[in-house]
């Protein structure tokens, strides 16, 4: 089975490793995530295995959730992801995935949701260079020109401008796992990933590691 875990996003910090290296390191509190469903290809066209994390309120969930998770027999949770599977796997629900599933040293991938920064100009969003600011220039952050009166005579579809920017899904690949501590749930990678703390990421082995 493809071992994935839900987390939240703790922060960043710093422990020293074998050799006394001081390695810095992000933190998440990945799992424990029970499975809430078996999808097989007999039953749904494809395999795949669906976890859950984060407790949360029965009142704050509808009625459809509570009465999918109740039939799986799991406390009402906040979040739920589905892990595809290349074939059938020998679990089942209420199983629960912990990060006992990870190892030191382990590469893994990491896929989160970048900040949210607004609508921003393209000096920002894109690293542009903007326009002078002296000399009687009156447009010292706008983008300029963008396109022509002749031919085409329309603005190229694709074409960086001001919009938009963050708030969206990024994955960051072959970061190594420093330490795991089991006892908290704790998964400690080497590095920096997009996302606020607090912000729900998932974890699972590196697809292009060496």
């Amino acid at each position: 089975m493809k071992h994935q875990l839900l987390g939240k996003k703790i922060g960043m910090t710093q422990v020293y490793d074998a050799e006394n290296n001081l390695v810095p390191v992000t933190v998440i509190q990945a799992g424990p995530c029970p499975i809430t469903q078996v999808k097989t290809m007999a039953n749904d066209g494809y395999n795949a295995v669906q976890i859950a994390f984060g407790t949360q309120k029965e009142s704050r969930l509808s009625g459809g959730e509570l009465g999918h998770l109740r039939k799986a027999g799991v406390a009402p949770h906040r979040h739920l992801h589905e892990i595809r599977q290349p074939a059938a796997v020998d679990v089942k629900v209420g199983d629960v995935i912990t990060v006992e599933k990870f190892t030191p040293g382990q590469m893994v991938d990491v896929i989160g949701t970048v900040k949210g920064r607004g609508f921003q100009g393209v000096m920002k969003r894109y690293d542009m260079a903007g326009q002078p600011d002296s000399h009687g220039h009156m447009m010292h952050r706008r983008i300029g020109s963008i396109g022509m009166r002749q031919t085409p005579g329309h603005v190229f579809k694709g074409k960086r401008m001001p919009g938009h920017m963050g708030s969206v899904q990024r994955t960051v690949q072959n970061l190594r796992v420093v330490q795991v501590l089991a006892e908290k749930n704790l998964l400690l990678i080497k590095g920096s990933f997009p996302g606020a703390n607090g912000e729900v990421v998932l974890v699972r082995p590196a697809k292009k590691s060496k």
